[in-house]
């Protein structure tokens, strides 16, 4: 064990010895902030008397939690098993387990992920003759999910429907409400959402949890969602000992709930609340940090903080204007080439882009030039239809309620159990109130099944209730998997293939095979439930491995919380970077902020690219360099040597003073503009104004040589004002 407060530096240390009370920890990019949680943690225990098991460390990632976990042991020794470090969803689980009768589910209820929902959702469709087409699952699944990240339920749904198509969707929500409560099961939201409204409206619940924890500190409070503030608020009432790590320069995750006011508006829910900002950057190179400033900076609604290093200025950023996503691959491919000649290794190279489809010529390049790489938000492990198959046969093992996983297991491998079957053993379990699971064990009871469907859930049945019993006894978990593989046919079934194809899905499944002895050798009370809980709260980020001697592919919102010698950020154009959606000022600042954490991502050296044209939708778009090259500093940049330089129109970008890429004379201002007048572009030709946007700053026009309406910004196309 080791002092708490060894290798602090101020700002840190007073951020370690604050006292009781709420703290808010504005910590920029790099600034060493698990450090401080992690050190924070380990005074409370060892020299505040804090039990561990009082205290509460909320983070975003299982891999984030367990590195903190690993962190504190080092400070506190084998106390620090005890402490509740996990992310927001495991730690709901935890109290459900406990509490999940209060909210009327049992205690096994299974876990949904994305697919389950959809899954469910088209079911839901159906069920209220809704054609899929005009009501598309997905959109329908993410209206839910905001909705109960605003702790709405089905009811407060239809209440604030404003249009028919929101009266839809709340009665397939209702549905879908009532699916999920019937097969035992909740979605990821309602982890949140039940918990957080459980502990509010059920006063002995609350006095339990709140007695439990003194303490409670989160980390990256900028992407809390509404249900989570509310969870932070009731847990850490009475004693109001709250921390609150973050930034709000690093809030980017709007899209998926996360609110940044909830940290921009703590001081006004604590009054009292002490505030320690962390400046020092221990990542990147002074240069990076100038030019991460300088823009984010420019976001009006934000903490005042200036991130500043000790490490030197490093060398000047890269800027390179490419003609079209085939050249800007190719640049990439060569800037990967230098770093692998400066002597980095490949997995400390990253490139960045707003969008997964902009990934697609960057790969055919590498590919061409067989440099390895990996792919971060492409389809995961635990998503590939044989690894579902598998977990499908376990999920109804560990709650029998589940009929979703019921429906897809018995299609796994193919035997003649397909929805027919299901729906009878369903109408059976309703008749009798039981499990949809109990048909399976019971097929001779089961009405208008034939003897060959009969026979075949027997032997499902069999295997179930095998599995069922050596799970119950603790016996080991890879076995267990060993034993559905081959009860089950599942492993048969890919032999018989003899694809190269269906050899991989065989060597998933052993995988699958493999994650369960690790699993069981990790954990010191292993279960089936635990197993399957632990997949079910796997994040994408958890997944993202720096170890391979691969490239790094990855969209920005991917990027958040990791680091890269190289980077390379990508498809820095108006209407991509900032996206063409971002057309309000909140999207603005968001998107402006998303940047500022693909910049801070790099410690060392740092390339930008865009291009003239690109394909995009069926066709060819031209396109204006982003703004945000605009805002800049010039004393931060350079280009290429042998590069191309940047069209002159850059120039015109709206930097107010602070822009630096500046290499060609500036674009003449065009004057104010209004719909309808007539235009004409270096590029486009004649157009039409048909709209002005953000205060004037963007004009939407249509131009007649293709009929193509684009968005420009009023003070940097290469337009005027004709007629």
């Amino acid at each position: 064990m080791s002092d708490p407060l060894d290798g602090l530096n101020p700002p840190q240390r007073e951020a370690v010895l604050h006292g009781e009370g709420p703290l808010l920890v504005l910590a920029g990019a790099g600034s060493g902030k698990t450090r401080v949680l992690t050190h924070r943690v380990a005074r409370l225990i060892g020299e505040a008397g804090v039990r561990p098991e009082a205290i509460l460390a909320i983070t975003f990632t299982n891999k984030a939690a367990g590195e903190m976990r690993e962190r504190i042991g080092r400070l506190v020794g084998p106390r620090a098993r005890a402490i509740w470090a996990s992310t927001f969803h495991s730690a709901c689980v935890r109290i459900l387990r406990v509490e999940a009768p209060a909210a009327g589910y049992a205690r096994d209820f299974s876990i949904y992920d994305a697919d389950d929902q959809l899954r469910l959702i088209r079911r839901c469709l159906v069920e209220e003759e809704i054609d899929p087409k005009r009501t598309p699952p997905r959109a329908v699944q993410a209206r839910i999910s905001d909705a109960k990240s605003l702790l709405q339920g089905p009811e407060e749904m239809a209440a604030m429907a404003g249009s028919f198509a929101d009266e839809v969707v709340a009665r397939v929500y209702r549905r879908y409400a009532e699916a999920l409560r019937a097969n035992g099961a909740m979605d990821f939201d309602d982890l949140l959402m039940v918990t957080a409204q459980l502990l509010e409206e059920d006063a002995a619940v609350r006095a339990r949890w709140q007695s439990r924890f003194e303490h409670v500190l989160v980390d990256e409070y900028q992407d809390t969602n509404h249900a989570q503030y509310r969870l932070v608020r009731v847990l850490a009432e009475p004693q109001r000992n709250v921390v609150a790590v973050g930034d709000d320069d690093q809030g980017i995750y709007s899209w998926r709930g996360a609110d940044v006011r909830n940290i921009l508006d703590f001081e006004r829910d604590y009054p009292d609340a002490h505030v320690v900002a962390l400046e020092q950057n221990y990542r990147s190179t002074g240069t990076i940090l100038r030019a991460a400033n300088a823009v984010v900076e420019r976001n009006p609604h934000r903490h005042p903080k200036r991130l500043w290093t000790d490490l030197g200025d490093g060398e000047p950023i890269t800027v390179m204007a490419c003609r079209d996503e085939h050249e800007e691959a190719r640049v990439v491919a060569a800037e990967i080439d230098r770093a692998v000649g400066r002597g980095a290794s490949l997995s400390e190279v990253a490139v960045f882009y707003r969008t997964n489809a902009q990934s697609r010529a960057i790969e055919d390049q590498l590919v061409r030039r067989a440099v390895p790489y990996a792919v971060v938000g492409g389809p995961r492990f635990y998503e590939r239809a044989e690894v579902r198959d598998l977990l499908a046969y376990l999920r109804v093992v560990a709650n029998p309620a589940d009929g979703v996983s019921l429906a897809r297991m018995l299609g796994a491998p193919k035997r003649g159990l397909g929805p027919g079957c299901v729906a009878k053993l369903e109408a059976f379990a309703a008749a009798r109130e039981t499990p949809v699971s109990e048909g399976v064990l019971r097929p001779d009871e089961v009405p208008g099944l034939p003897p060959g469907q009969r026979a075949t859930l027997a032997a499902t049945g069999a295997l179930l209730a095998d599995v069922r019993q050596r799970a119950e006894a603790g016996a080991p978990l890879d076995r267990i998997l060993e034993e559905v593989l081959e009860r089950s046919g599942l492993r048969d079934a890919l032999e018989r293939e003899g694809t190269f194809e269906a050899q991989g899905r065989i060597e998933n499944l052993e995988e699958m095979v493999r994650v369960a002895a690790e699993y069981d050798a990790s954990e010191e009370q292993a279960t089936l439930a635990g197993f399957l809980e632990g997949i079910a709260l796997q994040a994408d980020a958890d997944l993202v491995d720096q170890s391979t001697g691969a490239v790094t592919l990855m969209t920005i919102h991917n990027a958040k919380g990791l680091e890269f010698d190289t980077v390379l950020i990508t498809g820095l154009e108006e209407g991509l970077f900032p996206h063409i959606r971002s057309d309000t000022r909140e999207a603005l600042e968001e998107e402006r902020r998303l940047f500022y954490v693909g910049l801070t991502r790099a410690r060392r050296h740092l390339m930008l690219t865009h291009a003239d044209s690109r394909a995009m939708h069926g066709g060819r778009d031209y396109r204006l360099p982003s703004r945000f090259l605009g805002e800049l500093p010039a004393d931060a940049l350079r280009e290429p040597a042998g590069g191309r330089r940047s069209r002159g129109h850059l120039a015109g970008m709206p930097a107010d003073g602070g822009g630096g890429w500046r290499s060609g004379p500036p674009a003449p201002r065009v004057p104010a503009l209004a719909t309808g007048d007539s235009v004409l572009h270096a590029t486009f030709g004649e157009g039409v104004v048909t709209a002005i946007e953000s205060g004037g700053e963007l004009v939407r026009v249509r131009f007649s040589q293709d009929g193509a309406e684009r968005r420009l910004m009023a003070g940097a196309a290469p337009m005027r004002k004709v007629g």
